[in-house]
């Protein structure tokens, strides 16, 4: 769990550019240096410098950069997760491939709207081996098992059986972090490339073409419903 501090720190060394929070700026300018430098090669210094802060004031919002990815990868995951009640309860009443493909365009959205595209890091060796991202992998964790429960009902028969729920969820997340891919390689994430990743989902689940045309129909005018409601 992240720890905010209210203190005030010392002054800046450099007046600042934006009107964000502090807080939020620490986290941007760190976004940036560990997606393009990578983590282990970037300091809390680098990181202060530029905010435009003292290091010593980087210290009363964040106890390292640690906890820096910690909140930044949570929020790579974070707003999926807490739609999935929600995506099941309006979806009730639809085929179950309506479901996988809004939960995957939910997600879509998701990774294409993380700051500086940090969804790319998560599968980074000091993410995957530190215990300072527990947090991080048990939502992540949280998602892979939505999917996984969401695809065995909407599978054909084939793919259900040819894998665990906890694997195809796995595969699944895996198909829609492709996502992070083509930001990184400056491909606009538009509606129609969302699209085309969520009936790849639902492809990859052995599910008919005649069915994923009905199934994106009724998940887009959901989604719609989605955006302008709030979780839960």
């Amino acid at each position: 769990m992240s720890i905010r501090r209210t203190h005030p720190g010392r002054p800046r060394l450099v007046p600042p550019k934006t009107t964000a929070p502090p807080r939020e700026q620490v986290l941007h300018a760190a976004a940036q240096l560990f997606v393009t430098k990578g983590f282990a090669a970037t300091s809390t210094r680098e990181i202060a410098d530029k905010v435009g802060i003292r290091q010593a004031s980087l210290y009363y919002h964040f106890t390292g950069k640690d906890e820096i990815l910690a909140e930044l990868l949570e929020r790579s995951v974070r707003p999926t997760v807490d739609r999935i009640e929600q995506i099941e309860r309006v979806t009730a009443s639809e085929s179950p491939e309506t479901a996988l493909y809004l939960l995957a365009l939910v997600d879509v959205h998701t990774l294409a709207e993380a700051p500086d595209n940090i969804g790319m890091l998560a599968t980074h060796p000091d993410v995957t081996s530190s215990e300072a991202f527990d947090a991080f992998r048990s939502t992540r964790a949280e998602l892979a098992a939505a999917y996984g429960r969401i695809a065995t009902r909407a599978a054909g028969p084939a793919s259900a059986t040819a894998a665990e729920p906890g694997h195809l969820g796995e595969m699944l997340m895996h198909l829609v972090e492709v996502t992070t891919s083509l930001r990184s390689s400056g491909v606009p994430i538009s509606a129609t490339t969302a699209a085309t990743i969520a009936a790849t989902c639902l492809r990859a689940c052995g599910i008919a073409e005649d069915r994923i045309g009905p199934a994106a129909s009724s998940a887009a005018s959901l989604a719609d419903a989605l955006s302008t409601a709030g979780p839960g």
